[in-house]
């Protein structure tokens, strides 16, 4: 190996893959800038896989609204007046 040239160890920059947690849960997705919808392709899809800060932040935020979309305070209770009125 002369001066001007190193021996390469392993990858120099991380191959990312789209996140598809955000694919499926995010309607801005596509509008992200593409960095920050990769995470790293040997890692499940996590906020902190995520390859920007940006990225885990979104994540995040996809999945608190997926929560609170899907949390027990939101379902529809069918009341008794509820019911009586649809009889």
């Amino acid at each position: 190996m002369d001066l001007f040239h190193r021996e390469l160890v392993g990858k120099d920059t991380p191959t990312g893959r789209d996140c598809q947690f955000c694919y499926r849960a995010d309607p801005d997705f596509a509008k992200r800038d593409l960095i920050d919808r990769l995470v790293l392709s040997n890692l499940d899809d996590t906020a902190s896989a995520h390859i920007t800060e940006d990225g885990y932040i979104k994540h995040r935020i996809a999945e608190l609204v997926k929560r609170r979309l899907f949390s027990p305070s939101n379902a529809v209770s069918a009341s008794p007046a509820l019911l009586a009125k649809s009889a």
